[in-house]
């Protein structure tokens, strides 16, 4: 499967490699990749356990976010919480890039990990790596707390969900496209145990260093 986001922004270059437990018809892991002005949404879902039911609850919170993807990160997840109460629920991560600021939002609960790998290692930032908070949307939700980190063209963020062993950043190179390198990690990382997703989204969008030079914060979420 390889997608590119077509808005005129042009923000990011992204694919999807991805397969449900068994070769089953339908899988528990989604994601969404969707434009609004001035930036670009990107989240990956995992619904609790795997099958149909995983799979439901998974396209509900995607059902969820779309919409309202120019919302700040942390309005989003619990806008998804209050949509999935009374369901398995799901764990999840997002991140909203914002082309005026030349910055990426992100946030994280549960087990679905995130990396930031910056294009330009000299400059002292290789990666960075998504803290998530531990619970499960749409059943125990944490205080979410959203990272702002900048960004600059060709860092490559990447979604995996737990059907993914950990460790797939090591020795990771970046001069493939996006489907390419997903399509890898899959192919070398996928347990075969579960359902399992990974996305590469790379920026690709221009910035205005003024404003990109802070490093990484954290907020409450109220703002990105």
């Amino acid at each position: 499967m390889n997608k590119e986001t077509s808005d005129t922004l042009q923000l990011i270059e992204w694919g999807v490699a991805a397969r449900a437990l068994g070769g089953r018809a339908e899988s528990g892991d989604q994601y969404l990749v969707e434009p609004f002005p001035g930036g670009v949404l990107v989240a990956v879902v995992d619904g609790l356990g795997h099958g149909p039911r995983a799979a439901t609850v998974a396209k509900a919170t995607i059902a969820a976010l779309e919409g309202y993807v120019q919302e700040p990160v942390a309005l989003l997840i619990a806008h998804c919480h209050e949509k999935l109460k009374r369901t398995r629920g799901v764990v999840m991560s997002l991140a909203s890039f914002n082309a005026p600021d030349g910055t990426m939002t992100w946030l994280g609960v549960g087990n679905v990990t995130g990396f930031l790998l910056h294009a330009d290692a000299k400059a002292g930032r290789g990666r960075e790596a998504l803290v998530t908070r531990g619970g499960v949307v749409g059943y125990q939700l944490p205080t979410p707390r959203a990272a702002v980190i900048p960004v600059s063209r060709g860092d490559t963020l990447i979604f995996a969900t737990d059907g993914l062993r950990s460790g797939f950043v090591e020795g990771l190179t970046l001069d493939d496209p996006p489907q390419q390198i997903a399509e890898r990690i899959f192919a070398q990382h996928g347990r075969g145990t579960d359902d399992a997703l990974v996305l590469v989204a790379r920026y690709v969008g221009t910035n205005d260093t003024s404003k990109a030079s802070e490093t990484s914060k954290v907020e409450n979420g109220e703002t990105q």
